[in-house]
């Protein structure tokens, strides 16, 4: 295999942009599980814990990698893929069940079963990125985790600041997923080879379809429900991210282009002024 060839270049750029947005979510388990052990022993522990969390997943990596080669899972994986994503775009993850541990071992053992169990979507896109290549795995992955890891807060408000980019990481696993329904050579790799405008058709298609579907169902989960008395109902997700609880109560004010905002009011407000959130 020629490392510097195009082909290659792009194979390792995948895999890197692939492992960057699907390991926001491993990041912040790395910081939950390590936040109670005393500060000055913290960044042993997320050295270790990430140590071994990049080892299981190399050798698991390496292990779909091979398993991708038997005929028919090229095409499952593939399917897997399209809907990891769906999930990247549509997901709210949380968090809440990942305890913080307060001594060196227990965290470290925390941070590397927590990754195990939320990076096999990592696992098969990265392998169905690879092509085989064992070796652009093992850079790919040796180039992103510590990017991850160590810039994971500047990463996180990036995508906070820029939902593009997850579009971006999107299209990508999308573009993966639809190579490799295409390259199974059990089921239709032949007619794709012999018709590449039918090939790259049948890629874009997919791209778009999980863009298209992803912003669907994203914007349709931040639906606000409006009742006959004027009540707005907010989506679970959308109440937790704006840290509403039900006692809370708002005044409305209007901004400077005349959009009506809700504004958190505390309980030494005048009730008359306060409007009820639900």
């Amino acid at each position: 295999m020629d490392w510097f060839s195009t082909a290659s270049l792009l194979t390792l750029l995948n895999i890197i942009i692939i492992d960057l947005v699907l390991a926001g979510d491993n990041a912040i388990v790395i910081g939950m599980a390590a936040k109670n052990v005393p500060k000055n022993l913290q960044k042993r522990v997320i050295l270790w814990g990430t140590a071994g969390a990049v080892g299981i997943r190399v050798v698991a990596t390496v292990l779909v990698v091979y398993l991708l080669k038997i005929p028919g899972l090229l095409f499952v994986g593939g399917l897997l893929l399209v809907w990891i994503a769906l999930k990247l775009l549509t997901d709210k993850s949380d968090h809440d069940n990942i305890a913080a541990k307060n001594t060196v071992g227990a965290a470290i053992t925390t941070i590397i079963a927590a990754d195990a169990a939320m990076g096999i979507d990592n696992v098969i896109a990265i392998a169905g990125a690879a092509h085989g290549h064992i070796g652009l795995v093992i850079i790919g992955l040796l180039v992103s985790v510590p990017i991850v890891v160590w810039g994971s807060t500047i990463f996180i408000k990036v995508v906070d600041r820029f939902p593009i980019v997850m579009y971006i990481g999107s299209g990508v696993l999308a573009y993966t997923a639809a190579k490799m329904l295409t390259e199974e050579k059990f089921i239709m790799h032949d007619y794709f080879s012999a018709n590449p405008l039918v090939k790259w058709l049948f890629i874009a298609v997919v791209i778009v379809g999980v863009l298209v579907t992803g912003y669907v169902v994203k914007m349709s989960g931040y639906s606000v429900k409006i009742n006959d008395r004027g009540q707005l109902t907010l989506p679970k997700h959308v109440g937790n991210q704006a840290n509403i609880a039900p006692e809370d109560r708002f005044t409305v004010q209007s901004d400077p282009s005349g959009r009506l905002v809700f504004v958190k009011v505390g309980p030494d407000k005048d009730p008359e002024s306060v409007k009820s959130a639900g």
